[in-house]
């Protein structure tokens, strides 16, 4: 036995590791490579999307968008143009959902704080009383960096239009408050070509850490 070994030990070494490579790339071949939907507002409950586009099956894309940040900039798609983001919508009186929404996309700020092709936009749902001053003391509060993340404020149908026809986001109010009800904990994942890629619960840290790992992917395709 021993000389068995002696004579062909190195030749079955070398097959265990032969197999042991064939094996794994075999398995690597079979393993579903990772991937993200690409949402149209079809695809998504018929509740969150105006029904003015609820029709469309694809090419659906972030809609170009003008408003005011914390600083007073006024901000455009252009400030978006190639960078994976997520969107958010909230308000710095609110004191329900809002602060661990904020403190979670704090998390994802600290994230990707070296990653310029990442981030962040957050739209108030009450223009009115979210001033720029308002912003920038809720910014400051809550460390935002503002090379990375926008707090912005702007006209109120505008921000409502945003929310259900491009972020795919949130439920029609009731008519009379028709334009006070985009609050929602929806955080949405757009990528650098403006598609929407991904809805996560912005409360939760199990969705946080699936939303890091999301951006990680699109980030290194």
């Amino acid at each position: 036995m021993s000389a068995f070994l002696k004579k062909y030990g190195l030749f079955l070494g070398g097959f265990v590791v032969f197999s042991a490579i064939v094996l794994s790339l075999f398995y690597s071949a079979l393993k579903p490579k990772k991937t993200l939907p690409i949402f149209n507002p079809a695809d998504v409950n018929p509740e969150l999307v105006d029904s003015t586009v609820q029709y469309k099956s694809k090419y659906h894309t972030i809609t170009d968008f003008s408003f005011t940040n914390q600083n007073g900039k006024t901000i455009t798609q252009k400030d978006y143009e190639g960078k994976i983001y997520v969107a958010d919508f909230f308000f710095t009186t609110c004191v329900t959902i809002c602060p661990k929404m904020t403190a979670n996309l704090s998390e994802i700020q600290t994230a990707f704080a070296n990653n310029p092709k990442v981030k962040l936009l957050s739209h108030t749902v009450f223009p009115d009383t979210d001033t720029v001053p308002v912003l920038k003391a809720y910014a400051k509060e809550h460390n935002v960096d503002d090379a990375k993340w926008n707090l912005v404020t702007g006209d109120k149908k505008e921000i409502y239009a945003m929310a259900r026809k491009s972020y795919l986001a949130v439920k029609l109010g009731k008519p009379e408050e028709l334009y006070d009800m985009v609050h929602t904990e929806n955080f949405v994942l757009v990528d650098a070509k403006k598609r929407v890629r991904g809805f996560y619960d912005g409360t939760n840290k199990e969705d946080i850490q699936r939303l890091i790992a999301d951006i990680t992917f699109l980030s290194n395709e």
